[in-house]
């Protein structure tokens, strides 16, 4: 459960003469567990992983009631490792977000800061790997930018969501490069979500500068002409829509993502089609899984994943995943993370317990 804190101290009440109510909220996120990945540079391992169900992450959230429903609001976060302790991205305390902002109930939020592109806000829960619970289902190399890793936020960032409009949002976000060359590093991006009962859907399109794409966890040693490990994009254009259906038990979902990625005059695209399904068969236990292909200048990767998840609380949860990936003849397997096969296949085998707080 989170712990509500209470914010605005009586002395800064009194400095200010305003008696607002406002709480701060602390939650996070662990998971660990143990798990086997059958070729790794071309040997099986054993491995501690963390973070698979959920990323490990703890962070504040706060909010002040400024009246006429309006409010102040702002989120700090910090992803890490409970294997280890480390932090996600070295150097950077609250690397997956940092924002504050205002949020009118008849209008919408806008927040200021370092924040989540809507690829990961919107299009990342419609995914397999979200709705079947881990983290290596994620597309080869996260192009689509549907995890929240250390690259992918954007910085010096604007944001705006709308409030719903009978099941209807929109958003708008730029990303400032804080360059004298005012293209330099800018991101700008728009989203539009529907959610009215059993159906959700999302759409969303980005055109992001001078951005470092993780090219290397794809597999791929050389990309438009430069080593993989050096490529940096002069214009990344990433679009995408899904939707996901609830019958009951049964949740039905589908995604689709394009990436366009241009440097020196070179241009390729990058495409998942993803779909899946999760069936909740007692309150406390579900079963989910799903099927992702990915390609990217004459590569495939395609993957099946299959998983159970055991609520022991609605905190607590068990999970053991199972999930395979092919790829095609001139292309090394290579699951988000899991490190590049020396082949073309892959499989993972992997069990953990995932805590909420």
């Amino acid at each position: 459960m989170k712990h509500i804190i209470a914010a605005g101290l009586a002395a800064s009440c009194v400095t200010t003469g305003v008696w607002a109510q406002s709480s701060v909220t602390l939650y996070g996120s662990l998971d660990a567990g143990v798990a086997y990945i059958s070729n790794a540079g071309g040997h099986a391992k054993y491995i501690e992983e963390q973070g698979n169900m959920q990323p490990d992450r703890w962070g504040f959230k706060g909010v002040e009631d400024l009246g006429g429903g309006m409010k102040a609001i702002f989120q700090l976060e910090n992803g890490f490792s409970t294997a280890t302790g480390n932090f996600a991205y070295a150097g950077t305390l609250f690397n997956r977000q940092a924002y504050v902002g205002l949020s009118s109930d008849k209008i919408g939020t806008v927040t200021l800061g370092h924040q989540t592109p809507f690829a990961f806000d919107v299009l990342g829960p419609l995914s397999t790997a979200y709705l079947a619970a881990s983290w290596y289902a994620f597309h080869p190399g996260n192009l689509d930018e549907l995890a929240d890793t250390g690259i992918v936020p954007f910085n010096n960032s604007v944001k705006f969501r709308s409030v719903s409009f009978g099941g209807f949002t929109v958003g708008a976000m730029m990303g400032l490069g804080n360059d004298t060359n005012f293209s330099t590093g800018k991101t700008l991006s728009f989203a539009a979500t529907y959610n009215n009962g059993p159906f959700k859907a999302g759409a969303t399109y980005a055109v992001e500068h001078n951005r470092t794409p993780s090219i290397t966890t794809t597999g791929l040693a050389t990309f438009q002409g430069v080593a993989a490990a050096s490529y940096t994009a002069d214009t990344v254009r990433n679009a995408g829509a899904g939707a996901s259906y609830q019958f009951g038990k049964l949740l039905v979902h589908g995604l689709y993502t394009h990436v366009k990625l241009e440097a020196r005059g070179h241009s390729d695209t990058y495409q998942s089609f993803d779909a899946g399904a999760n069936y909740q068969f007692t309150p406390a236990n579900s079963v989910a899984g799903g099927a992702a292909t990915t390609t990217l200048a004459g590569h495939r990767w395609t993957q099946f994943e299959i998983g159970d998840i055991y609520a022991l609380s609605k905190s607590t949860q068990i999970y053991v995943n199972a999930l395979y990936e092919h790829a095609n003849s001139n292309t090394s397997a290579a699951f988000f993370t899991a490190g590049v096969s020396s082949g073309r296949n892959q499989t993972v085998f992997l069990t953990g317990i995932h805590h909420s707080f």
